[in-house]
């Protein structure tokens, strides 16, 4: 006899997240400028920082994250803004940090069919802030599958249409403690992102030959070579804090600018942006979300480009059955 709770993947996080909803009801319903719990009220940040370690240890898949947009009060609670798989997901908790509630609450003043339309509007070009000299920053890091894929969509647009490469930019994700960088990854990827820092900003005309290379098997010896990196002089910035480092805490100073938790993450002209919104993890789809940020699109924006999903990890081709939507 089949077991008839066999949920589906998707089905079993709709449950859990109404169970998760349930018990926060029975716990407390939570009213404007009430707190059941009588705890002492918390920072947006702090609150927003345990919404997201919560959804992430006990609500995503395996091997997926959330990641965090913002955070803002709203009628005595915090709403917290999240991102999962390509999807902004508002949340909502206490402003103590006890409880947290998944489903949206209803605005009596508003129509529910209202609401739904808001839920589901996505961002178009329209929306997206202008400028005659875009920028798009790409922040990864250097390891991460779903990095990997972003970089290797970023190659590709650069490959096929060289004049966009002046309005991206690749920055890491990360800190510095001590005098120490490090990353999400350990070790050898925070090493690894201080390398492709120092190339970026010292060696920038060899930086997309390093990378194109890096993202098929993440030999960086071999890639040093075959882009013809200059090694003593990135030994020099690497080993030099006020080099390498500093490059490195600019990159961060922006990834807290942004709130920037997840790699990859894309900041069109200072906005967030949405690349499932243009099309996916594609190099068709980046290059059009990147076009959208022009005042006046050139006539390079105009070409088409792969509209094939960009494989996860390290890969020698642009495409293969390990695409994904990811972050980490």
């Amino acid at each position: 006899m089949k077991n008839c709770m066999n949920f589906s993947p998707v089905l079993k996080e709709r449950v859990l997240y109404l169970v998760l909803l349930i018990v926060g009801f029975a716990a407390g319903f939570v009213t404007a400028n009430a707190h059941p719990t009588g705890l002492a009220v918390l920072s947006p940040q702090d609150v927003a920082g345990k919404v997201l370690s919560y959804i992430n240890n006990n609500l995503v898949q395996p091997g997926s994250s959330a990641s965090l947009i913002g955070v803002e009060e709203i009628s005595g609670v915090y709403k917290v803004i999240t991102e999962y798989r390509g999807r902004k997901i508002p949340v909502y908790a206490t402003k103590d940090g006890s409880f947290l509630f998944i489903s949206r609450p209803l605005n009596l003043s508003q129509n529910l069919s209202m609401l739904t339309k808001e839920e589901t509007k996505k961002t178009s070009c329209e929306d997206l802030p202008k400028s005659e000299t875009p920028k798009l920053e790409a922040f990864v890091v250097s390891y991460c599958p779903f990095g990997l894929q972003m970089q290797r969509i970023l190659s590709e647009i650069v490959k096929e249409i060289p004049q966009l490469k002046n309005y991206i930019k690749i920055r890491y994700m990360g800190s510095v403690t001590q005098d120490e960088i490090t990353s999400m990854h350990g070790e050898r990827e925070a090493q690894e992102n201080l390398r492709q820092i120092c190339i970026r900003e010292e060696q920038g005309d060899k930086f997309w030959d390093y990378i194109s290379c890096f993202i098929k098997h993440g030999n960086s010896t071999a890639c040093l070579d075959e882009a013809n990196i200059d090694t003593e002089k990135l030994n020099a910035c690497v080993q030099d804090s006020n080099r390498g480092l500093k490059y490195a805490q600019e990159d961060f100073d922006q990834q807290s600018k942004y709130h920037v938790t997840g790699s990859p993450t894309l900041i069109l002209n200072g906005k967030r942006a949405n690349e499932f919104d243009f099309g996916g993890r594609t190099a068709n789809a980046v290059k059009t979300l990147l076009c959208c940020g022009f005042a006046t699109q050139p006539e390079y924006c105009k070409r088409n480009l792969t509209t094939a999903t960009a494989a996860i990890g390290f890969s020698p081709a642009y495409s293969s059955n390990q695409g994904g939507s990811g972050r980490c």
